[in-house]
């Protein structure tokens, strides 16, 4: 014979037999964290440029020494670590958009590629052929971007290249015009970049800007530093590989 429970009598049942409620159908479940792990890579910018290939559409200065990696360009600039990763991985480093009065002082594009392969190249390596440094050369790869500060500091952005030309797809959540968001002048700001599986994320200064799930992830490729007529600096540069929890 059937019977029902009242609230009451269900509340005593559950806390004397250990029996409680399911999460609702549906429920988003809890946002994966990750942590460093075992160092992979890294680079304290104190025996020259060897970790990395260049490619500038003009030229412009590239340095680094007693600790920093110096950008400062005219135009279209790409700075690719030269070391493939393979995820899930953690890529760390400090970056500082410099205002001193220089030609190219600014403060726009601290960019970045990361996960990069290009489909038309032997085993999809980004750095089996040069490219001019123009921005439109990198539109064939498959590739997470940001741009931070980007269009003179007004937009940060997040892409997922899908090795199209002239298609870099955006969506209206990851085209972020909030002041907080943009570059400090002269401000040294930590940047994280997260590709773990289908987690992918951006963070300024340990706050998230950026959180993709991406169904299709790109789990191996190339890390760029990328900007246009900026003068930037990097130090502490870190790759690791990222530990869930």
């Amino acid at each position: 014979m059937g019977f029902a429970l009242n609230r009451r009598a269900f509340l005593h049942l559950a806390l004397s037999t250990g029996i409680t409620a399911a999460a609702p159908v549906g429920a988003a479940a809890p946002s994966p964290t990750y942590r460093p792990g075992p160092l992979l890579f890294s680079d304290d910018f104190t025996q020259g440029l060897g970790q990395w290939q260049v490619e500038m559409h003009r030229p412009g200065r590239m340095v680094a020494q007693a600790g920093v990696m110096e950008i400062d360009v005219p135009a279209g600039t790409s700075v690719w670590f030269r070391h493939p990763l393979s995820g899930p991985v953690l890529i760390e480093y400090e970056a500082q958009a410099v205002s001193e009065g220089g030609p190219n002082d600014r403060v726009s594009d601290l960019n970045a590629f990361w996960m990069a392969t290009d489909p038309a190249a032997p085993g999809g390596d980004v750095l089996a052929r040069t490219r001019s440094g123009k921005f439109e050369d990198y539109d064939t790869l498959k590739t997470y971007y940001v741009g931070q500060g980007g269009n003179w500091n007004k937009t940060t952005r997040f892409r997922r290249y899908i090795g199209r030309q002239d298609d870099r797809p955006l969506l209206p959540e990851n085209d972020r015009q909030d002041p907080a968001d943009m570059l400090v002048p002269n401000r040294w700001q930590k940047i994280t970049l997260l590709a773990a599986g289908p987690t992918v994320r951006y963070f300024r200064d340990e706050k998230m800007l950026f959180d993709y799930n991406d169904p299709e992830p790109y789990t191996r490729g190339h890390f760029a530093i990328r900007t246009t007529q900026s003068h930037l600096r990097i130090r502490r540069f870190r790759v690791y590989q990222a530990v869930a929890g």
